[in-house]
């Protein structure tokens, strides 16, 4: 079965405005793009989404990152490949998608005052934001199914 939906712009022409919202927001400068796919990239993996896996793989081959540290996104806490910030900014995406254990905080004080480390209050916002996107499109990746290197509203 192909895309779902082939042109999601053709039924929702709207979503094209909350993409470049996400885009303009996310891409402000105050986190590092390669930062930005890294987390992309795992939270992909944590859901399990083909489409988002590939596409950020890609973007971290584009912008010149190591086949090794693009492999090792799956085991980040165990490699050595990643800076402190990274690691901070990973571990977020770990406590946002991954589930939590009954009764237990998702992004707990300690975590969030790790993360707060390494990035100001806008480039946490916008942390936040990638976070915030990566569910987004990973929610329309998994419902309207886009061959892996398309994309997402597009087939």
């Amino acid at each position: 079965m192909g895309p779902r939906i082939p042109d999601i712009n053709t039924h929702l022409p709207e979503i094209g405005q909350v993409a470049g919202a996400l885009a303009k927001a996310t891409g402000n400068g105050s986190v590092p793009p390669v930062t930005s796919s890294l987390v992309y990239l795992r939270a992909g993996q944590i859901v399990g989404n083909t489409y988002q896996v590939i596409r950020h793989s890609t973007d971290l081959r584009k912008a010149g990152e190591p086949e090794d540290r693009i492999a090792a996104v799956a085991t980040w806490w165990d490699a050595p490949w990643f800076s402190e910030a990274e690691r901070a900014a990973l571990a977020l995406t770990e406590a946002v998608f991954q589930p939590a254990e009954r009764g237990r905080e998702r992004v707990p004080d300690d975590l969030y005052a790790e993360v707060a480390k390494h990035y100001d209050d806008k480039a946490l916002a916008t942390l936040m934001t990638v976070l915030a996107s990566a569910g987004f499109w990973m929610t329309v990746a998994m419902v309207l199914k886009p061959p892996a290197g398309q994309e997402a509203g597009k087939a």
